[in-house]
């Protein structure tokens, strides 16, 4: 099999690999497509130190089965499966409640560099990872289900109603998927801060209202009418934590769930004084996970608006460079692996 190894900053090696055992809980997945993300780009041009040379990138992973441990149903191969990426000890009070994403052993693949990720022909994953996928959608959808699962998430810390007023700060990937949730939630008063005109266009053009943050303050007032009880911050640096306090009501609810700085430096008065919370939103839950793979496996077709430029897995460092250098994508930049290739390949020949 081959995989895409991060060899230096800014440089990917497509290099053959033995294919993958299992052990008798796991299973192989034989990878369609992987999304890339913005903390792997951020990781490629060693802007954020959270990549190691040598390992293995690629969380957004959909696929299917084509081997399973000694343990595990044979009627599971050629099962669709999207990759729910978190690992964890399975056995403390976070795990047995379902929390995985705060366990203190945490792990996830193509981050941890010992897990390697979906920039592959082929991975290895627990089978409870594996997690079902209809083939009643589009198979680029499902590399689209792990960040659509972050944005439920960070909306869902916030333990929203339908009568809050709901402000997203970044209108990226997360920020996008954050304003979807709020839909399924009956959440009606939303507004999305986004300084990229064309991704107001796409958030726009699915009805939402939004703005650019150097007007953020006056379209509160305009479109929610009230400061905005619940915050989400999918940018994560000083400023836009700063303007999630500076807009937002007394009490109210801030998830911060960008990772966009390591550090930051905000008024804490306005934290304290209006009794405000700041909330960390990190990865999912199961539940929420499960939950974003029935969403896109009834069928989305807004979804299609997401799916960018498609990638062979040998152009996996091109296609990074290309996120460097270029400008901010509408849809989500995919590496599709052998599998997908062999799929066309015989959809051509049937035709």
């Amino acid at each position: 099999m081959r995989a895409a190894v991060f060899d230096s900053p800014r440089s990917m090696t497509l290099v053959e690999f033995q294919r993958p055992a299992c052990d008798e809980d796991s299973v192989v997945i034989d990878v369609y497509a992987t999304g890339i993300c913005g903390t792997d780009v951020h990781g490629f041009d060693g802007s954020n130190g959270r990549r190691e040379l040598g390992q293995v990138m690629g969380h957004e992973t959909v696929g299917t089965i084509s081997k399973v441990g000694a343990r595990i149903s044979a009627d599971r191969i050629g099962e669709l499966v999207v990759v729910n990426p978190l690992q964890t000890c399975g056995e403390c009070r976070f795990c047995r409640a379902g929390q995985r994403q705060v366990c203190r052993h945490r792990k996830v693949v193509g981050v941890a560099p010992e897990l390697a990720g979906g920039f592959a022909d082929q991975l290895v994953i627990p089978s409870t990872n594996a997690v079902h996928f209809s083939r009643e959608v589009p198979i680029l959808h499902g590399a689209l289900v792990e960040p659509l699962a972050v944005g439920l998430h960070a909306l869902e810390i916030t333990d929203p109603t339908p009568d809050d007023s709901v402000l997203v700060i970044g209108g990226g990937p997360i920020g996008q998927a954050v304003a979807l949730a709020t839909r399924r939630r009956a959440i009606s008063r939303v507004l999305v801060s986004e300084p990229s005109v064309a991704r107001r266009e796409l958030l726009a053009s699915w009805g939402f209202s939004v703005t650019s943050p150097e007007s953020l303050a006056s379209a509160v007032d305009d479109v929610l009418g009230e400061p905005p009880t619940v915050v989400v911050d999918a940018v994560g640096i000083s400023p836009s934590v700063q303007a999630a306090l500076d807009v937002s009501d007394h009490r109210a609810r801030i998830s911060i769930v960008g990772m966009g700085s390591a550090k930051l430096d905000v008024d804490s008065y306005a934290i304290s004084t209006g009794e405000r919370s700041l909330i960390g939103s990190y990865c999912y839950s199961d539940e929420h996970f499960a939950e974003a793979a029935a969403w896109v496996g009834a069928g989305q077709p807004l979804l299609d608006d997401l799916v960018g430029r498609t990638w062979r897995l040998d152009q996996t460092c091109e296609a990074f460079t290309d996120l460097i250098q270029g400008e901010l994508p509408m849809g989500k930049s995919m590496v599709l692996s052998q599998s997908a290739n062999d799929n066309q390949q015989k959809e051509q020949l049937s035709r």
